[in-house]
């Protein structure tokens, strides 16, 4: 059977994605394409059937198998993802990055307000989807797994020090997957981050956008300064900043959330960097 020995399972907007392309440069180790197949949470993905899912690692040869899904820890979301998981892997590594969740929060809406699902309005985003604090609430969303596949097979890393110590942090994985030898971090394989752009999706975008006929008719016929009025209009020019007692009940619930999460890894004091809002005493 070829199923994955690991699985990247989040959370969204953490890193998941550079750690991903990391791993999956690193010889003796497979990560599958798509990168995200997020079967064991999509319905219509689920659908397709085990031996479908399978078929994404039949090139690893001897690797270690691994994938990453976002949508596995996006409770309430997909409530299937464990169950469905359980059915099927008995015992795979698990790999949950976490980061600020108040900033994992913005960049989740920015992402959300891109694809033309959230409004312009921060304020009114956060009232009408809970899924933008509730994502966010990674001691919810881990305590699952830690019931199901036990502490010893989950690894948290926080994105804040996989930034300040690339390598350590990529070593780190490499051990709790049993990997042999010496990984290098490449930084050719990082994530660009594309949020700077910030541009705003619309019906019909692909057509409209990505098709390259509509792209050299749009060169073609519209002057430069034009399109770049156009593009400057459905831009994100500046980060949107929280209300002062929007920021503060961000902070209370995801406070809890990390005494919860302190307590379920109590050794892990580095995990700490990812909640700097906190007090020295929190």
């Amino acid at each position: 059977m070829a199923l994955p020995d690991f699985i990247l399972v989040g959370a969204m907007k953490c890193g998941t994605s550079t750690l991903a392309a990391q791993l999956g440069a690193q010889p003796g180790l497979f990560m599958t394409d798509p990168k995200e197949p997020n079967f064991f949470s999509d319905d219509a993905v689920f659908a397709k059937g085990q031996d479908w899912y399978e078929s994404l690692f039949t090139d690893a040869q001897g690797d270690i198998r691994g994938e990453a899904s976002t949508h596995y820890t996006k409770l309430p979301t997909y409530p299937e993802t464990l169950p469905r998981m359980r059915a099927m892997l008995d015992a795979p590594k698990i790999v949950y990055l976490i980061r600020d969740p108040v900033a994992r929060a913005v960049s989740h809406y920015i992402h959300e307000w891109t694809m033309g699902v959230m409004p312009g309005d921060i304020e009114q985003a956060f009232a009408d989807h809970d899924e933008l604090i509730a994502y966010g609430r990674y001691a919810m969303q881990i305590a699952p797994y830690v019931e199901t596949y036990g502490k010893e097979n989950i690894l948290i890393l926080s994105l804040e020090t996989m930034k300040s110590a690339p390598q350590d942090t990529l070593e780190r994985v490499c051990a709790f997957l049993g990997h042999d030898g010496r990984p290098e971090w490449r930084e050719e394989q990082a994530r660009v981050n594309a949020s700077a752009e910030r541009v705003r999706r619309f019906p019909m975008h692909k057509l409209v956008f990505d098709n390259p006929v509509a792209a050299t008719l749009r060169r073609t016929l519209i002057p430069q300064s034009v399109r770049d009025r156009i593009k400057k209009s459905r831009q994100m020019q500046d980060r949107p900043a929280l209300t002062p007692d929007l920021t503060c009940k961000l902070r209370d619930i995801y406070a809890e959330d990390f005494a919860d999460l302190r307590q379920m890894f109590p050794k892990r004091d580095d995990l700490r960097a990812s909640y700097p809002f906190l007090s020295d005493a929190g």
